[in-house]
């Protein structure tokens, strides 16, 4: 064989293999697409064995390749509820503890407070008659307390309160008022592949300051109540102003219609504490994957608080009674729970 016909020979495989040859792009395409192993040893490791071994399971179920009850990583989609959910929320809700820390710095300036109602209140610390005033008056207080600033100058008022501001019953940070086992439950959907979600009815900006680093979960993907804003020039220095009207609030039936209208898909698991969060395992119940709508029971009153039907805050009343006759994973704080805060 002729020197000139081994060179054309050669030339000729190396043309065959790299057409044949699957490209670097396939190859990470293909590589892409295999199912992830999870090393299920140190998973829900503040969790107890039922819970821990229901929820495992039906991780399994979903995500193992071939199983008939597999759901497409497209459509791996899990929300949590935030307050009573991810954080405590006694004696009551972080956001308005802020709220009425804010009206008390404003007073300063506004005269008028000392004598009109419900600032008045505030800043006597009369909370009983705060809450006495209903929805109206907290609404006052968030409108006051929220707006007339940037959404810039409103991070930084919330990153500094809670880095100093201290729980009114414990004396703890109100970022250290985080339930460990849900930080774990969080992580655990994240190896499996899911996209984790805030929906709350706190309000999302005060949530995207404080939670995306604790929680692994970026700004956009938290879902929360609004007030209005605009936008404004400024003589060439752009922002977004913050305005005394609320805009929509995201709890009860607000979640669902929230998630249709920012996600656009039905969640296959859910998590929540309260009737607040209702509708929004309703919809997730209703979707026609293996799904699993999750309650957690605030049972412990030694560790944390124990309420449920009667709570002004939290109040868990047809939930509880749906998620029994419906066979959803409801979370008993006390027995299911190794520990409640993170360290």
């Amino acid at each position: 064989m002729n020197a000139k016909f081994v060179t054309l020979f050669a030339l000729a495989m190396l043309l065959v293999y790299s057409c044949n040859a699957p490209s670097s792009n396939q190859k990470n395409k293909d590589k892409a697409s295999e199912p992830k192993e999870v090393n299920t040893t140190m998973l829900l490791a503040s969790w107890n064995q039922q819970p821990r071994e229901q929820i495992l399971k039906w991780l399994d179920m979903v995500t193992k390749e071939g199983s008939p009850d597999f759901i497409p990583v497209k459509d791996r989609i899990a929300t949590f509820d935030n307050d009573g959910t991810i954080w405590a929320e006694q004696p009551m809700y972080f956001q308005l503890l802020f709220a009425l820390d804010r009206i008390k710095e404003l007073a300063v300036d506004h005269p008028e407070w000392k004598t009109q109602e419900p600032y008045k209140s505030v800043i006597e610390n009369n909370i009983e008659n705060v809450m006495a005033q209903g929805m109206e008056g907290l609404m006052h207080i968030i409108a006051a307390s929220h707006s007339g600033m940037s959404q810039k100058e409103f991070k930084s008022e919330v990153e500094e309160w809670i880095s100093t501001a201290k729980h009114p019953k414990t004396d703890k940070r109100f970022d250290q008022m985080i339930y460990q086992p849900m930080l774990e439950l969080i992580s655990t959907l994240q190896q499996y592949e899911f996209k984790t979600y805030i929906v709350s009815g706190g309000g999302v900006d005060f949530m995207r300051a404080i939670v995306p680093e604790i929680y692994n979960i970026p700004e956009e993907q938290i879902i929360g109540s609004t007030i209005k804003t605009e936008y404004q020039y400024n003589d060439g220095n752009p922002k977004i102003a913050r305005l005394p009207k609320i805009d929509f609030i995201d709890d009860k039936e607000g979640k669902p219609v929230n998630i249709q209208k920012i996600i656009g898909k039905k969640p296959v698991l859910a998590v929540g504490n309260s009737d607040g969060d209702l509708q929004m395992l309703q919809w997730t119940a209703s979707n026609t994957y293996k799904n699993l709508p999750i309650y957690i029971h605030h049972t412990d009153g030694e560790r944390e608080w124990a309420y449920d039907r009667a709570s002004k805050i939290g109040g868990l009343d047809k939930g509880l009674d749906q998620a029994k006759s419906d066979g959803w994973l409801v979370v008993d704080m006390k027995n299911d729970w190794k520990t409640i805060f993170i360290n």
